[in-house]
C-alpha cells in the first residue's frame, strides 16, 4: 500500500467504537491464516482424493502464495486509489466465492485455479485491512502495539487451523476446510461494512506493467522450481522459467524507476533497516511457508500419525507464535528490534536443527515437543520485530508502505522457498515420488542461518529503538 494510507479519515469521527471495527478487521486476518493453515493440515487427503503427485500438490499451496506475493502491492494501490472499505468488501467477496470453487473441486487443475482466486482476493484483502487498521490507531505507539495483536491473531488462526484442520479432515473430508471459514468471512464482511466508515476515493493510476512484470517474475521462478523436481533442472521448460523469472523481476525494477505511480517507490530501499528487514522477513517467509507444507506431510507419512493428531500435536507451535508476537513489544522496548530479531532467528534455528536430529521413527515425542516450541517462539518474536525494524523510523505516510513492503517481500519468499525446496525434495527422493524431508529441514536451517547474518547487517542503536517503542 503506498503513503497514501496514513492520511485515511481516522475512525474517531465514526459513532462507532474502534474496538468494533478492529474486532472485524481482525477477523479477517483470522480467516485468512485460518484457512491456510487448515488447507496444510488437510494436504495428504488432498493428494489421495484427487490423485495428485507430490510436485502436483506443491503448486495447490504454490500457486495461492504466488498469487499473492504477486498482487499484493498492487493490492495496497487499489485500497489507496478506490478506497480502503471498498476494496477490502470486494476483496473478501472474491476470497469466498474462491473458496467454495476449492471446495467443489474435483481435479487438481480446478483446485489450484480456485487456490489462485484466493491468493488474489488475499492480495487486495490483506493491504486494505491494514490501511483500515492504521486509521485506527494513528500514533507510533498504538500501531505498535497494534501490529503485536496482529501477530497474536495470526498465531491464533494458526493454532484453530492446525485443530480443525485435522479434526474436519478425518471426520468431513478435505472439502471441508474450504467450507469452514466462509461463516468467518461473511461476519467479518458484516462489521466492517457497519462500523468502519468509507474512505474517499483519490486521484491516480495503477502501475499495471509493474503489477504484470513482477507476477510473472515470481510465477516464472515458482514454476521452474517445481517443475525442475520432474522434467529436471536442464530440461527446455525449467530452463525457461529460471530465464523469465529473473528478467521479469529486472524489467520490474526497470519499469518502477520509470512510472509515475510505481507500486514500490524505490527511495525506501535506501535506508538499510527496510532493506535488511524485508530481505530477512523474505527468508522467514521461506522457512514458514515450507515448514506449514512439509511438517504435516513428515508427520503423516513418515511418523505415521492421523490429520487429527498431527494438528493436537502442532498446537505448540501455533502457541508460542503467540506468545513470541505478544511478547515482541516488550523485546523491543528492552533491548530494540534488531537485538531481538537475531534473538528470535536463534531459537528459530535452534529448533529447527533439533527438528532435523530428531530421532523419532513414529508418534509424538518430547523431541517434537522442544523443537516446535522454540519454532513457534522464533517465528512469532521474529516477524513481528522484523516488521518493527523496517517501519520504526519512518517518516508521515510511510508506515503503510513499508508494512506492504515487508509483507509482500514475506510472501515473496514464501512462495519462492517453497518452489525451491519443494523441487530440491522431490527431485532428491528420485523415482520414488517421496520427499526427502531431511533435506527440506536442512535447507530450512539454512535459510535461517542466512536470516541470521543478514539481521548483523543493519542495527538501529539500543537507545534510539527503545526511545520509538512504546511505553506501557
Amino acid at each position: 500500500m503506498s503513503n497514501d494510507t496514513a492520511r485515511i479519515p481516522p475512525l474517531a469521527r465514526s459513532r462507532v467504537p474502534r474496538g468494533v471495527a478492529m474486532a472485524g478487521l481482525a477477523t479477517s486476518m483470522f480467516l485468512v491464516v485460518l484457512g491456510t493453515a487448515m488447507v496444510n493440515l488437510a494436504g495428504p487427503a488432498i493428494r489421495q482424493g484427487l490423485g495428485l503427485s507430490a510436485a502436483e500438490l506443491s503448486m495447490v499451496a504454490s500457486s495461492y502464495l504466488v498469487a499473492l506475493a504477486g498482487l499484493l502491492l498492487l493490492g495496497g494501490r487499489l485500497a489507496d486509489v478506490l478506497g480502503a472499505r471498498r476494496v477490502f468488501l470486494a476483496a473478501m467477496a472474491v476470497y469466498l466465492t474462491a473458496s467454495v470453487l476449492c471446495a467443489l473441486a474435483a481435479t487438481g487443475p480446478m483446485l489450484i485455479a480456485g487456490r489462485v482466486g484466493q491468493g488474489i482476493g488475499a492480495a487486495a484483502l490483506m493491504p486494505s485491512s491494514f490501511a483500515l487498521m492504521l486509521s485506527l490507531y494513528t500514533s507510533a505507539a498504538e500501531r505498535t502495539r497494534a501490529m503485536g495483536l496482529w501477530g497474536v491473531i495470526s498465531g491464533i488462526g494458526s493454532l484453530l487451523g492446525v485443530f480443525f484442520g485435522g479434526s474436519l479432515t478425518d471426520a468431513l473430508g478435505w472439502q471441508s476446510v474450504f467450507w469452514a471459514p466462509l461463516a468467518f468471512g461473511v461476519l467479518s464482511a458484516i462489521v466492517v461494512w457497519c462500523s468502519v466508515p468509507p474512505a474517499p476515493c483519490r486521484p491516480g493510476r495503477f502501475d499495471v506493467p509493474g503489477a504484470v512484470t513482477i507476477t510473472l517474475g515470481i510465477s516464472a521462478l515458482a514454476l521452474g522450481m517445481i517443475t525442475a523436481s520432474e522434467a529436471g533442472w536442464g530440461a527446455p521448460s525449467t530452463l525457461i522459467s529460471l530465464t523469465v523469472g529473473p528478467a521479469s523481476l529486472v524489467a520490474f525494477v526497470l519499469v518502477e524507476r520509470r512510472s509515475a505511480h510505481p507500486l514500490v517507490p524505490l527511495d525506501v530501499f535506501r535506508k538499510k533497516p527496510v532493506v535488511t528487514a524485508s530481505a530477512v522477513l523474505m527468508l522467514i517467509g521461506a522457512t514458514l511457508a515450507s515448514l506449514l507444507f512439509f511438517l504435516p506431510l513428515y508427520q503423516q507419512e513418515v511418523l505415521g500419525m492421523s490429520a487429527l493428531s498431527t494438528g493436537l500435536t502442532q498446537a505448540p507451535i501455533a502457541l508460542m507464535m503467540i506468545v513470541g508476537s505478544g511478547s515482541a513489544p516488550w523485546a523491543a522496548r528492552r533491548v530494540g528490534p534488531a537485538r531481538a530479531l537475531r534473538a528470535a532467528l536463534v531459537l528459530l534455528l535452534l529448533g529447527l536443527l533439533w527438528l532435523v536430529l530428531n530421532p523419532t521413527t513414529t508418534g509424538f515425542t518430547p523431541h517434537l515437543l522442544g523443537a516446535f516450541s522454540l519454532i513457534g517462539a522464533g517465528l512469532g518474536l521474529g516477524s513481528v520485530n522484523a516488521v518493527t525494524m523496517a517501519v520504526h523510523d519512518s517518516g508521515e505516510g510511510e508506515g503503510g508502505l513499508l508494512s506492504a513492503l515487508v509483507t509482500t517481500a514475506q510472501q515473496l519468499g514464501g512462495a519462492i522457498g517453497l518452489a525451491a525446496l519443494a523441487g530440491v525434495a522431490i527431485g532428491t527422493a528420485g523415482a520414488s515420488g517421496g520427499i526427502a524431508f531431511t533435506t527440506v529441514f536442512l535447507g530450512q536451517c539454512a535459510l535461517v542461518f542466512v536470516a541470521l547474518a543478514l539481521s548483523f547487517a543493519s542495527a538501529p542503536g539500543r537507545d534510539r529503538l527503545r526511545a520509538a517503542s512504546p511505553r506501557p
